[in-house]
């Protein structure tokens, strides 16, 4: 065992920020171990890791070897050296990297393929990846997948797809990644073509309090997968306890269906599990006929470009001398309104102590119709140079304001464990750190009432994790068109009641198969 130090996450944001340049995070022996055990198959032979780091896995092989009487061999990769030698403080062997090569996996491979690769790849988002780099990515992706990836898939998902074009036929991959690697924009492009030419064993996802990088921001998963021809079914496991050998067990008893105390097994339909998100839960049938789009409409909030400038306190609203008449009741941030309800004692509170609350909803008039305290602010604006800010310098003129009208209800897309609907009893516009949620049709207070208990119950809450990104520690983000597909309970549309909605869904569902009739008689001449 690796000193528990070894996988503390420091302390210093300088020490962490420069963790997230290189990508490192550590793999704790409990989780690198059933991973060594998957590849190795009870065969042995030579074990590759293109992000040798610390040296967890080599360390797993070895205690493995031991354990079981196998012949294993090591080999890898690893781009920064300063990592062995972390390595070889923390129990590997000098001869245990002999074949390892300093280089870039991604872009200067071995050129050989392999039985067992098994990884934790650096998680680089792609923000830290050099233009150059990116380019480079993305050519070597069309060249192995047949297409590009959007550009926002970070450094692992490269390795992932490099290290998948190394395995020999029948050979085995496990790597462990973050959840985008099947949430992200890229995520359907990229499983296509693994479903396509692989066959997905295993997908292992963690609780909260199970997850092998506690404080980190991120929610990992671990892929079990073959060089073979592709399964129609896949097990999705859930572990529930940290530290616990219950993987072990499981994968050395050959992946059984069976669940435990510390390990949920489900048996799952890849076209669904594609579908749902191979992160997520199965969802059920009755949540499939109803989505929140059915009922709403959604926006992102209003995004100013220089929220320092435009959203202000009242305070700093009358040092400047700017009359109430060219502002709007705004709110920001999500930990500003720590309830359901946003009323006009919410907004004397945060008055009281200095929180913004204004937004400068300036129109297009011309400069000189503004009196003049106004006319003076944008000219410090000016001074700042906001006009050249790459947002703002897309309105004509700069100082416009974008306009939503206040939504009847809010959504905090963005609190840590706590993204919820919020009633909007104050008439305030949010900014991006809220989604404006309108109804599809004009509602009275009482049509209202009936969607607010729609929006609050917690049965429609707890869909958000079948259609969010996910993150550490149970945090999810919900994007505009991903909340309009929230599956929405059917008895909750039963019980309070939606009429009109339901008679336009069976309108919509009859006239859609309408025309799939009209196609096949046509078809048949």
């Amino acid at each position: 065992m690796a000193p528990r130090d070894a996988y503390t996450l420091p302390s210093a944001w300088e020490a962490r920020e420069l963790l997230r340049e290189k990508g490192q995070f550590w793999t704790p022996d409990w989780i690198a171990q059933p991973m060594v055990e998957y590849v190795l198959a009870d065969r042995g032979g030579l074990l590759f890791d293109p992000a040798v780091g610390a040296g967890a896995f080599f360390r797993a092989a070895r205690a493995i070897a031991r354990e079981r009487s196998l012949s294993v061999r090591l080999a890898g990769m690893e781009i920064d050296s300063t990592a062995l030698v972390l390595a070889l403080q923390h129990g590997v062997e000098r001869s245990d990297l002999e074949q390892v090569i300093i280089g870039d996996f991604v872009l200067q491979p071995p050129q050989a393929k392999f039985d067992a690769i098994v990884a934790n790849p650096p998680y680089i988002r792609h923000h830290r990846l050099a233009p150059q780099q990116k380019a480079q990515l993305r050519q070597l992706v069309t060249t192995l997948i047949g297409k590009p990836l959007d550009g926002r898939a970070g450094l692992h998902i490269y390795f992932f797809v490099r290290a998948l074009s190394l395995l020999e036929n029948n050979g085995r991959l496990a790597f462990i990644m973050p959840a985008d690697t099947c949430e992200g924009k890229f995520a359907p492009d990229l499983w296509a073509w693994v479903v396509r030419d692989y066959a997905l064993d295993a997908v292992i996802s963690f609780s909260p309090e199970a997850t092998p990088f506690p404080n980190v921001d991120t929610n990992p998963l671990i892929f079990f997968i073959r060089k073979a021809p592709p399964q129609p079914r896949f097990l999705w496991a859930r572990c529930h306890r940290p530290s616990t050998d219950a993987l072990k067990n499981w994968v050395r008893s050959g992946l059984p269906s069976t669940s435990e105390r510390d390990l949920t097994v489900v048996v799952r339909d890849l076209r669904e599990g594609l579908s749902t998100g191979l992160s997520r839960e199965p969802i059920s049938e009755e949540l499939g006929r109803y989505v929140l789009g059915d009922f709403v409409k959604v926006m992102r909030g209003i995004a100013t470009g220089a929220n320092d400038f435009f959203f202000m306190t009242v305070e700093r609203a009358r040092e400047l001398g700017i009359p109430l008449e060219f502002f709007v009741k705004a709110v920001g941030r999500v930990r500003d309104v720590p309830g359901n309800e946003i009323t006009d004692e919410t907004l004397d509170r945060l008055d009281r102590q200095g929180r913004p609350t204004l937004l400068l909803a300036l129109s297009g008039d011309d400069e000189a119709t503004f009196p003049a305290p106004v006319r003076q602010y944008l000219r410090e604006g000016e001074r700042l140079g906001l006009p050249e800010r790459p947002l703002i310098a897309q309105r004509r003129p700069w100082y416009k304001m974008e306009v939503r009208v206040p939504p009847p209800f809010l959504f905090a897309y963005l609190g840590r464990r706590n993204s919820r609907f919020i009633l909007n009893r104050a008439g305030v516009v949010p900014l991006t750190g809220f989604l404006c949620v309108y109804p599809k049709e004009e509602a009275g207070d009482y049509r209202l009432e009936q969607l607010w208990q729609l929006l609050s119950h917690p049965d429609t809450a707890a869909n958000l994790a079948v259609i969010g990104k996910s993150y550490g520690d149970g945090a999810i983000k919900v994007e505009p068109r991903l909340l309009e597909r929230l599956p929405v309970p059917e008895h909750l549309v039963q019980r309070f009641g939606f009429p009109v909605q339901l008679r336009l869904l069976e309108q919509r569902a009859l006239y859609a198969t309408q025309a799939q009739l009209k196609d096949v008689n046509e078809s048949h001449g």
